[in-house]
């Protein structure tokens, strides 16, 4: 394929979620309500943690990480989603669309991946308690962490790199409100059978493998709660269910939008919607509202500036 006819589209329009204005004002309205509200909350979730020394345990530190991860994937597609919702005509450019893709893959798959180390970190804090200082040692930790942010890199890049080789000469209408993987490809102007399979394999593979392997370990730390007779029984549970809803949060959507072949379907959007702009502010959210500790320490720090 010829270089030349890949360049030949230098922007794509967004169709945009809805044509109905009353909808796009009530999504408008909900998205800056969220944004006014949560996102700050998150920001305020990590000050807390990394302000308070009694949160210098493994499980508050990937939790910091989390809340500053799903802050950054919220910037990817709301704020410019809230800008087309004020314009009349919604442009991307070539460079800007691949941008976008990237960043989504990149933070999105690094969350997956700490969402894996955090079911690590409770599986030896309830089944190994014995060697969990020994494992969980600040030094693991920040490997750990450094390796979901490289594996989010190699995913997102590999994705960039499959759509880069691909000839775009028209037409230029993405059926999305955002860039994403599945209607960029069919814009092509070749036969994508081939890195729509390649895509599947490393985006919905991804997701699959993660979900079910995340499941099956909280099965096991939830079996071995259950048989304990310990004191922190009952918080133990309930961290553990807060992991489990944020994973179905997660997968549920990139599952139904990347482990079948690209073919629009009629809730794609909506999906879409809530796996990137609602449900990344919500997730530290739930997490703090389910942890005493948390949620004190927060109390105490607005309280001293408060009072300041």
């Amino acid at each position: 394929m010829e270089r030349n006819n890949s360049t030949m589209v230098t922007e794509f329009i967004f169709l945009g979620l809805t044509q109905s204005r009353d909808i796009q004002f009530m999504v408008f309205v909900l998205i800056l309500i969220f944004y006014l509200i949560i996102l700050p909350g998150n920001i305020l979730i990590i000050l807390t943690i990394r302000s308070d020394p009694a949160l210098a345990a493994p499980l508050y530190f990937f939790l910091s990480n989390l809340a500053f991860l799903d802050a950054s994937y919220s910037f990817i597609v709301a704020p410019r989603m809230l800008v087309d919702f004020l314009s009349e005509k919604k442009v991307i450019s070539y460079q800007g669309c691949i941008t976008q893709l990237f960043f989504l893959h990149f933070l999105g798959g690094g969350e997956f991946l700490l969402l894996v180390v955090m079911a690590f970190d409770r599986y030896m804090a309830i089944c190994r308690p014995l060697h969990y200082s020994t494992v969980m040692s600040p030094r693991a930790c920040y490997i750990m962490v450094l390796a979901q942010w490289l594996g989010g890199f190699v995913h997102s890049i590999i994705q960039v790199i499959l759509i880069l080789r691909l000839p775009f000469c028209g037409p230029n209408q993405l059926d999305n409100f955002f860039c994403d993987v599945p209607q960029v490809i069919k814009l092509a102007c070749t036969d994508t059978f081939v890195v729509e399979i390649l895509m599947v394999f490393n985006s919905g593979l991804l997701s699959l493998v993660c979900f079910m392997g995340l499941l099956a370990s909280y099965a096991v730390i939830l079996c071995h709660i259950r048989k304990s007779s310990s004191e922190g029984k009952n918080k133990a549970m309930s961290t553990c269910t807060t992991h489990v809803v944020i994973i179905f949060l997660m997968f549920g959507p990139a599952i139904f939008i990347y482990t079948r072949p690209f073919r629009a379907l009629p809730a794609d959007k909506v999906v879409s919607f809530f796996h990137t702009v609602i449900f990344p502010l919500l997730n530290p959210v739930i997490y703090t509202l389910r942890n005493q500790e948390v949620k004190v320490s927060m109390f105490k720090l607005l309280t001293r500036h408060i009072v300041c």
